[in-house]
């Protein structure tokens, strides 16, 4: 069993950075795909970032390709996702996601979800 705890959501101007974090619990975190997942109100999910267990493969959505950077601290039981140059366009809630399996896009294939962290771009 993974428990996914996300924080350092908040309010930022457009142009902005917020670093996000999600702390894991269970001591085989470091052999998890992990992903961050966003949706906005009135949308679907859709996929930010993800990477494997390494970090040595990583996937970004195009729409945050240059502008968002996923890490992980396996010593910490901690991804991150740093969000740079932020959009009014990426205000969601962002949720981290993990799983036993190799790196996906797909949320339906992740196994353990935190609660989500809400981000407010302003315009």
């Amino acid at each position: 069993q993974v428990q996914l705890v996300e924080s350092g959501g908040g309010l930022v101007q457009a142009g902005g950075s917020l670093r996000l974090s999600c702390a894991a619990s269970g001591r085989t975190f470091s052999s998890y795909t992990m992903g961050w997942f966003r949706q906005a109100p009135g949308k679907e999910r859709e996929f930010v970032a993800a990477f494997n267990w390494s970090g040595g493969r990583i996937y970004y959505a195009d729409s945050v390709k240059g502008r968002f950077t996923i890490s992980r601290d396996n010593a910490k039981n901690t991804a991150y996702l740093q969000m740079n140059s932020l959009k009014p366009e990426d205000t969601a809630v962002y949720y981290c996601a993990a799983r036993g399996g190799l790196i996906a896009t797909i949320g339906d294939v992740y196994d353990y979800w935190g609660q989500g962290t809400q981000v407010t771009v302003s315009s």
